[in-house]
């Protein structure tokens, strides 16, 4: 193999190194869904969406 291909093998490995560790840190603090900025809000436990009016809907008519 030559020097270059060393070269892309090592870009490629560290770009999938880092999305492991996104994902790894990201799962570790409690988001459920990494792609929904509010993930680590959302008011249905097993959903990803971003409603977060819907959720303060649901919220206010449960307190009533």
């Amino acid at each position: 193999m030559k020097p270059t291909d060393w070269i892309v093998i090592a870009v490629i490995t560290l770009i999938i190194g880092g999305a492991v560790a996104y994902i790894v840190k990201a799962k570790k603090s409690g988001k459920k869904c990494i792609g929904c900025p509010d993930s680590s809000s959302c008011c249905q436990k097993n959903a990803c969406h971003c409603c977060s009016s819907q959720c303060n809907e649901k919220q206010n008519s449960k307190q009533q």
